[in-house]
């Protein structure tokens, strides 16, 4: 099979999240994707997320959405800090007939070479799946100079313009502002069940 691997804090996961991967998984011709989240991601370790728990429930209500998505805790089962590169080898020996297509964005694209072991990360690697945003322009001959072969990897997927964010969901419920909308109903539901997000009571 061919399987997409698309990791993150999903702190909170929502629509934009849902269909940059149904998007990965028809342009890419995906058999699943692997919905891994990320504890603590090596680039966030200073920055305060939710209880993994928490955000547990919430991706398991996104995966639950789609045949294709399938949740991945593979990161759940060992100690931070969780790099990308151990991630894939440990996916690999428990695919290993598989191929293993990397999500990512167009900017960790154009800083893979400063990720851990990067030459090591694109070798096991089967491809790289990179969502390519309208208006953002990535220095492709920059890219390949840093960190040589990694443009033959490389796929891109178009996706639609959406100007959502985690962050920008999590300060619009801070703020009592609407928000409903940006997430899948089964999330929404969840953050209002355990009423996450919500300024502290004064």
């Amino acid at each position: 099979m061919r399987m997409g691997i698309f990791g993150g804090t999903f702190d909170p996961p929502h629509l934009g999240h849902v269909i940059l991967a149904v998007e990965a998984a028809s342009q890419l011709s995906l058999d699943r994707v692997l919905w891994v989240l990320t504890p603590d991601p090596p680039h966030k370790l200073n920055k305060y997320k939710h209880p993994t728990n928490q955000r547990l429930e919430l991706v398991k209500a996104v995966v639950a959405l789609e045949e294709k998505f399938v949740f991945c805790d593979i990161e759940l089962k060992r100690q931070g800090p969780h790099f990308a590169l151990d991630t894939v080898r440990l996916l690999s020996q428990q695919y290993p007939d598989d191929e293993l297509i990397y999500l990512m964005g167009g900017d960790s694209l154009a800083n893979l070479h400063t990720w851990y072991k990067p030459v090591e990360f694109l070798a096991v690697c089967s491809g790289l799946g990179v969502m390519r945003r309208p208006g953002v322009n990535i220095d492709l001959a920059t890219v390949e100079e840093r960190l040589p072969g990694v443009l033959e990897k490389t796929t891109f997927i178009d996706v639609p313009l959406l100007q959502i964010s985690s962050t920008d969901i999590r300060a619009r419920i801070a703020a009592g502002m609407p928000y409903k909308y940006f997430l899948p109903q089964p999330v929404y539901e969840l953050i209002q069940s355990f009423q996450l997000y919500m300024p502290p009571e004064v």
